[in-house]
């Protein structure tokens, strides 16, 4: 129940908007000067340079977006037509689509409270379901590295490829590694909101000289070294532009900074929602270190007014000293600030209501189309279905670098002011 009117942001505060430094335009100039327009060019060749430094791979692809890197990365893993293949769940579906493209048949893993990534213990559950599955596809939600540890080992006790969506999570570290180190093929992406940006792009990851061969040449139209157009299988017109390149070689000397700036957001919010019955997106601190790239809230449960969500809508109650995400997005969205719902998990989307989803008690499916809010329990007290929970109690706020402190406090007021 809001008790307080505010004024609203004069330019409107962005959920996560590119910050550019000026370098990024001498390097596109470079490539218009040099009429290296195309997919050749010093900038990509230095654009991979750097993501191997700072990365510490031996070999970075620079493709037209992450989801290009994602398909090439499960056609790499061998996924044929019908293949099941188990799929981080909540995330956005552009790590999940690509498994499609190569007709295999996406299996959802539910989520964990720890990190809201994909559940280790779920995924165990889900080998024991599925046991001829043999590629998963995990992603880092919201810049959060996941329980590597464990979901490897699952790996590899049933023999199965990682194909490691790192999207959100580029300079994000695990046990002080960095993430797009942990998948036998990763992808990292430069779209327009991530923590670096080159407009759109993305780059696939790996060790083996072999696979950046053959990634390159997929990603040129599969052309072999013949005097003409010769193609012997099929290809793709994935590779990054070197005008692209030139913003993402001008952006990744501030990767660090942009983190830095992130994390104090995301510290000043943790501490301005201080005595609200919230929470910020978790994560192991004594294991891995995130980038930030978002700070989100969840709320406690005893804290949600009634809330409920069409396909495409959603309503609530206001109740005194208790909130959810519809009525504080709708506040901040009044006064000119961006903020947006949890990714809406993959099993709960149209499109793949009907493939499998397990979670650390089972197939839970069916008690997941019955859930709506606080519904369906396991032993532990807690919800089957941990993706449904976040997604119900959870939002992403404004979180752009280049939000001032003042700004901020003015966000943190509003979303104190949903609890009055």
């Amino acid at each position: 129940m809001i008790t307080k009117e505010f004024t609203a942001f004069e330019k409107k505060v962005w959920l996560s908007s590119p910050t550019m430094h000026g370098e990024e335009l001498k390097y596109m100039m470079e490539a218009y000067e040099t009429n290296w327009m195309s997919t050749i060019g010093e900038n990509i060749n230095e654009a991979e340079r750097q993501a191997c430094e700072k990365i510490g791979c031996q070999y970075a692809v620079a493709l037209s977006c992450g989801t290009a890197a994602l398909h090439l990365a499960v056609k790499l893993a061998g996924v044929k037509p019908g293949d099941k293949v188990f799929c981080s769940d909540m995330t956005f579906d552009a790590t999940v689509n690509p498994v499609v493209y190569e007709g295999g048949v996406p299996v959802f893993i539910d989520t964990e409270y720890d990190t809201w990534n994909m559940d280790p213990v779920a995924l165990e559950k889900a080998f024991e379901i599925y046991p001829d599955v043999k590629v998963v596809v995990m992603a880092h939600l919201y810049g959060v590295p996941g329980k590597i540890d464990e979901l490897q080992a699952v790996c590899k006790r049933h023999g199965a490829v990682i194909v490691e969506d790192a999207a959100e999570s580029l300079g994000a570290t695990y046990k002080g590694v960095q993430t797009g180190r942990f998948g036998d093929f990763s992808c990292i992406s430069f779209n327009g909101n991530k923590i670096i940006t080159g407009s759109s792009g993305g780059m696939l990851l790996t060790d083996d000289e072999e696979t950046a061969h053959k990634v390159r040449k997929w990603s040129t139209q599969s052309r072999e070294n013949a005097p003409w157009y010769q193609h012997e299988e099929l290809g793709y017109n994935y590779r990054m532009s070197n005008v692209i390149a030139g913003v993402v070689r001008g952006q990744f000397p501030y990767l660090e900074t942009h983190i830095a700036q992130k994390k104090a957001i995301y510290e000043r919010y943790k501490k301005g929602f201080e005595g609200l019955p919230v929470q910020m997106n978790p994560y192991h601190a004594e294991n891995s270190e995130p980038n930030f790239w978002l700070s989100c809230m969840i709320l406690d449960r005893d804290a949600m007014c009634k809330q409920v969500r069409s396909e495409q809508e959603a309503l609530y109650i206001s109740e005194p000293g208790k909130s959810c995400p519809t009525e504080i997005l709708e506040t901040l969205a009044k006064y000119h600030a961006e903020g947006r719902p949890i990714w809406k998990p993959m099993h709960m989307q149209p499109i793949y209501r009907m493939n499998g989803f397990v979670t650390r008690e089972g197939d839970g499916r069916a008690k997941s189309n019955a859930y709506i809010s606080g519904g369906a329990v396991g032993k532990d007290g807690k919800p089957l279905d941990v993706g449904m929970d976040i997604f119900d109690r959870g939002l992403c706020l404004p979180s752009d670098n280049k939000m001032t402190p003042e700004q901020q406090d003015k966000v943190i007021e509003m979303v104190r002011s949903c609890f009055a």
